[in-house]
Order: C-alpha cells, then structure tokens, then sequence
C-alpha cells in the first residue's frame, strides 16, 4: 500500500510539473527555431549569408558559458526566484527581437534569450529533482522532462518554419511572450518557496543570507566554457580560443581544490555519479546532434530529398524518441541509473554504425529512429545519475552541470563530426566516428557505474 502511494503523483505535483515542462519545451525549442528561419531574418535585418551563424553563435555563448554558474547561484539565491527571473528576461529579450530592425538589436536579444535559458534551464530542473523524491517519481518526472526537451527540439525547427511561413520571422521570436507572461503569472501559485536547505555536512551555510558566491570560480569556469563554445563554433583562428579553454577550467578546478566556499565542490566533480554521468549526456548529445546534421546534409544532397520532406522525415523518426522517454524509467529501479545510461549510449551507438552504409532514405530514417530512442533512454538516465545521492543545497548545481553538459553538447557537435566529415571524406565515415565514440563512452560508464552507483 505504501509504495503504491510513494510512486503517485498529487495533483499539485502534476500542475508543478506541468508547468515546469512547459518551461523546459519552450527553452528547447528556443534553441532550434531559427534553423529554418535563418534566411528570413537575414533578409529582414540585413545579414549577410557569412554572417547568419551569429545568430545561433550569440544564443551559444551565454547558453552553455553561464549555466553552471546560473546553476549554483539557484541554489544560493532560490530555485523558483531564478526561474522567475530567467522567464522575465525571455520575455524581454523575445519582445526586443520581434521588433528588432537591425543586425545590433537582433544578436543582442538573441544574446539575451541565450542568458535567459542559462538562468532558468537549470532552475527548473532542479525544482524537478527538488519536488520529487529520488526513486520512481523523480525518474518518471525526468523521463517526461526528457521527452518534453527532445520533442522542442523538434518541433522548434518545425514551428519556426510554419511561424515564419504563416505570418513572418518575428514571431520566432514573439511566441515566447505569452507562454513566459502565463508561466509567470501561474507560477507563483503552484510553485513553494524555497526552502531554508541549512547548511552543508560540513557547516557552511548552503543558502541565504550568509552565503557567498565563489567569484574566482565563477570567473574562470564561465571564461573557460566562454572560450570552449567560441572556438568550436567560430572555426578558423578562433580555434586557438580551445587551448585557453583548457587552461581556464585547469585553473577553475585548482581554485575549486582549495577554496573555501567553492563554486562547485570537488568532492561533488569527483563522485563516480556525477562525472560519469555527466561524460554520458555530454556524449549523447553531441553525437546525436552530429548525426543528424550528417544525415540532413546526406539526406539533401545525396538522396534529393527537400528541405520541408527532410524536415517532416526527422519529425516522423522523432516519435520514437518519446517511447525512449516513457521507457527509461521503467528501467531505472530494475537496473542502476548508470546502467541504463550505458545500455541507451549503446543503442545509439550501434545505430549510428549502421548509418554507416546507408544508402537509401528508408535505411536512413531507421536507423536515425533507434538511435534517436537510444539518445532518449540516455538522456533520462544521464539526469538522474548525476543528481542522485546529492543533498538539497547541491541539486542547483547537480542539475547546471547537467544543463551545461547536454548545452555543450549540442555545441560542439556539429563542428566535431563536420571536421570529421572533411578530413575523412564524407558523411558515411564520420558517421563511423560517432559510433566509436558512442560505443567507447558507453563501456566507460557501464562498467564502472555498476559497482559505484547507489541504488
């Protein structure tokens, strides 16, 4: 009788929930919707062709620099207090791009929207993992979340299109205004203040009032993951922007190793839970990224279909990214998070070596519709293996490093394998190369994620 009341959820907890998946769609498709619009917005403010990946660039950089910080200050200065605040500056920065009638006012609200997602991104998924109890409702909850985020993805790029088709390019941008203004306005109702989270095992304040941010930390790991998204998506002389991002977070886990109110913990960065976890969803997300950017270019220029035919091909093959949702928490309880991790990097793996001879759009679309529930089922299990096993007063920052992770990921992808591409001699070889990787970091978490995570 017990279990059977643990696992269900209140109908407050679905209204809570709702409304925090509702945020967590809108800040994917956020991310995707300007890929088919891109041209039309161009033409409206005056880019260049050269200049249209400043569009996604400028939503990139404070997207993936300024979410562990944004991470850990939520759980200084509150979870619901950060997401309230990320949605108000979404619905700004969305009214000021609507409006916008030159390339300066256009990159700076795309900058800002990039801001918004890192301030409230990892807010909302910590009030996930917060209001939910680890065990089966946390993982039903997160399998939603993952479902959710992978369907606006999807659908960004759809619904960028038939926005921009329908009515015009600004309504990219304009949408998000009423969705943000009725979160906000039901949020305060349904969401409880933050909690008092006391203070860590060893005696800090963990929030409030006497805490205080880590600002050498906070510095160096924004520059340093400022200089990583820079140099993967820029190309050229920026490349060299990589070896300071790897100098940068040196020096941020050296300043975390010996300061007293650290940013984020390194006993926390050493868990077997969090590290692998997060290795997981960084790898997950980038390959499948990559491969479908290789496929969408396979897809047009080598098997002729259209970009509309292409775009509903990949909304079709997307379904069977909600079944990887609804299943991966079925899963978690019979097997370890970090197992079930392994077992969807592995699927997709496999999948995308298939993808390696692929010479039809029938052979294309099946093996993208496995690797994408692949994809999923690891998506799930990434999430609730990092956050697992880790008080309150440190889900903030559990939940920003994951957020970073899966930002990151869809970062550096593209690059990744398109230099892949190039340097092989196609899109079938490098989709060799995100097998491998696939299948590598699948046996580095599955093994020893066995004997280390707790059940």
């Amino acid at each position: 009788m017990t279990a059977a009341i643990d696992v269900r959820m209140s109908p407050r907890h679905k209204a809570v929930l709702a409304l925090l998946l509702g945020t967590q769609f809108m800040l994917a498709a956020d991310f995707s919707i300007f890929n088919v619009a891109l041209p039309a917005v161009g033409r409206g403010v005056g880019l260049g062709l050269a200049e249209l990946q400043w569009v996604a660039t400028t939503y990139a950089l404070p997207a993936a620099g300024f979410t562990l910080l944004f991470g850990r200050v939520a759980d200084l200065a509150g979870r619901r207090r950060m997401l309230f605040a990320g949605l108000a500056l979404l619905a700004a920065a969305s009214l000021l791009g609507g409006m916008a009638n030159d390339p300066v006012a256009l990159l700076a609200a795309r900058a800002a929207q990039g801001l918004a997602t890192a301030i409230a991104m990892p807010a909302a998924l910590s009030l996930i993992t917060t209001t939910f109890p680890e065990g089966p409702l946390r993982a039903r909850a997160l399998g939603l979340n993952g479902a959710l985020t992978a369907a606006g993805f999807t659908c960004g790029a759809l619904l960028g299109g038939v926005l921009t088709g329908a009515l015009n390019w600004r309504w990219a941008f304009l949408v998000n205004v009423p969705v943000a203004l009725v979160i906000l306005a039901a949020g305060p109702r349904l969401i409880a203040r933050d909690r008092d989270t006391g203070r860590d095992p060893n005696g800090r304040s963990s929030g409030g009032r006497g805490a205080r941010l880590d600002v050498p930390g906070a510095v160096t790991v924004t520059l340093g993951l400022l200089a990583l998204v820079w140099g993967a998506t820029t190309g050229g002389a920026a490349r060299w922007a990589l070896v300071g991002a790897a100098v940068l977070l040196g020096a941020f886990w050296f300043v975390e190793s010996r300061s007293p109110n650290p940013l984020a913990p390194v006993h926390v960065l050493r868990r077997a839970t969090v590290a692998l976890g997060n290795l997981g969803g960084l790898t997950t997300v980038s390959m499948a990224t990559g491969a479908t950017f290789l496929m969408t270019v396979h897809l047009q220029e080598e098997l002729g279909l259209s970009p509309t035919a292409t775009g509903l091909a990949f909304a079709a093959t997307g379904l069977l990214a909600l079944a990887g949702g609804a299943v991966a928490p079925r899963l978690i309880g019979p097997l370890r998070p970090s197992v079930v991790l392994g077992v969807g990097l592995a699927v997709q793996g496999l999948a995308t070596a298939g993808l390696l001879v692929a010479g039809n759009v029938a052979w294309v679309l099946a093996g993208l519709a496995v690797c994408y529930f692949g994809n999923m089922v690891a998506l799930v299990a990434y999430v609730v293996t990092a956050t697992s096993g880790l008080p309150h007063h440190e889900q903030g920052l559990a939940t920003g490093l994951s957020a970073m992770a899966q930002q990151v990921g869809m970062t550096v992808g593209i690059p990744l394998l398109s230099a892949a591409a190039t340097v092989l001699g196609g899109v079938h070889p490098a989709s060799g190369v995100a097998a491998a990787i696939t299948l590598a970091v699948a046996a580095v978490v599955w093994l020893p994620g066995r004997a280390t995570h707790p059940r």
